[in-house]
């Protein structure tokens, strides 16, 4: 069987899966599942959550993203309506400034302008333009970088001069505001952002920081945190693939050579770190009797290798990056992906965090991005990065 049938007959399991966990969820705002794996809900008012959680946690989109993506392929109305009402309780996000993030571009690319890329729907379109506004607006032009994370109430971290790696895949937001309203000052942002990204986050092996922090003022380089990774200086995995994805995808939306290059730079460090197993860990640099994985980077990282084949002229590394993304997806299908009726989520073993009390958990957004490899595995990917 090759590889395009073989995405075809995986997608087809998904679909059965996934409409029956759509219907469960019409009215969620899905992270993760309980014990019982059931998908808990950052819509539920009945919840105390922080300004940056509930209707704002940054992976409010990915459902809604899942839901477009059964909607391209089945052309369902009911997935059309079930992705809406996703829009629709995430709206008031517009009206909570403290609680919103450069992830506006998670949180609204994969919802309302995958909505407007299918059906041209006009409320779609301007919503997406107020996230690419609000995104741009987070621009520092003395450090020509955009700021991750506000500074939380009651919090005593100034984080005014923090970026971070994931901010690659958000940047696309701004690259589809540019071409749609050809007005270049979002590209630009993107391209100053992604130049930075370039020359104070990837390190001379071609591995990644998560965070640098920079002067605010002066926009100086300060130095860089550890983040979600093993420790400060490690390559944490999906770390390494929002670099991939990101660059890959830089490069797509801007034709700048540099950017094609870093993305293969970050693939080629990945590459002698990936073993036979194609089981992607928390870290690359964890302790090698560590065995804490992270399917959802494994799943990001399959992406951006796939992209990166697509956009990669040597044959001989184009078919490498191919069936490296092609390899790890498919290990996590025949041995991380639960097709049952037990589980809300299909993508098993994530983790969000080396050193979070709680590993090899679930998290939507895993679903997403193997959802994605798998469209873009069968040829039928539309393109939202």
């Amino acid at each position: 069987m090759d590889q395009t049938t073989w995405a075809i007959a995986e997608l087809e399991k998904t679909t059965i899966k996934l409409r029956r966990v759509a219907v469960k969820n019409e009215w969620k705002l899905p992270y993760t599942t309980d014990a019982q794996g059931n998908y808990d809900n950052r819509a539920d008012q009945t919840v105390h959550y922080e300004i940056d959680n509930g209707i704002n946690w940054w992976t409010n989109g990915f459902w809604a993203g899942i839901l477009w993506r059964l909607y391209a392929r089945t052309k369902d109305p009911q997935y059309l309506d079930y992705a809406r009402k996703q829009e629709q309780m995430l709206a008031p996000c517009f009206t909570q400034y403290e609680g919103l993030h450069h992830d506006v571009g998670f949180m609204f690319l994969p919802s309302a302008v995958a909505d407007y890329l299918l059906t041209g729907d006009h409320h779609a379109k301007v919503t997406g333009l107020h996230a690419a506004s609000l995104l741009a607006g987070r621009f520092n032009p003395a450090g020509s970088f955009i700021r991750a994370w506000n500074d939380l109430p009651g919090s005593t971290q100034d984080t005014r001069g923090w970026a971070i790696i994931d901010c690659m895949l958000n940047i696309s937001l701004l690259f589809w505001a540019s071409r749609e309203t050809k007005d270049p000052r979002f590209a630009q942002i993107a391209m100053a952002h992604a130049d930075t990204v370039m020359q104070a986050f990837v390190r001379a092996d071609g591995s990644c920081c998560h965070i640098v922090e920079f002067d605010p003022e002066s926009g100086k380089r300060l130095k860089s945190h550890g983040g979600q990774g093993f420790a400060h200086g490690s390559a944490w995995t999906r770390g390494q693939g929002w670099g991939v994805y990101g660059f890959a995808n830089a490069y797509r939306n801007s034709g700048k050579k540099s950017y094609l290059e870093t993305a293969q730079k970050i693939a080629e460090y990945c590459l002698t770190k990936i073993d036979a197993s194609y089981v992607i860990p928390i870290d690359f640099d964890q302790p090698s009797d560590c065995t804490f994985e992270d399917s959802c980077g494994a799943c990001v990282l399959a992406c951006g290798f796939l992209t990166l084949a697509k956009l990669t002229k040597d044959q001989h590394k184009a078919t490498c990056y191919a069936e490296t993304g092609y390899r790890i997806i498919r290990q996590i299908a025949e041995h991380r992906a639960d097709y049952s009726d037990h589980c809300d989520a299909i993508v098993q073993n994530c983790s969000a965090s080396f050193h979070n009390k709680e590993h090899h958990v679930t998290m939507v957004y895993a679903d997403y991005y193997y959802l994605e490899a798998l469209d873009l595995l069968s040829g039928s990917d539309f393109g939202i990065w």
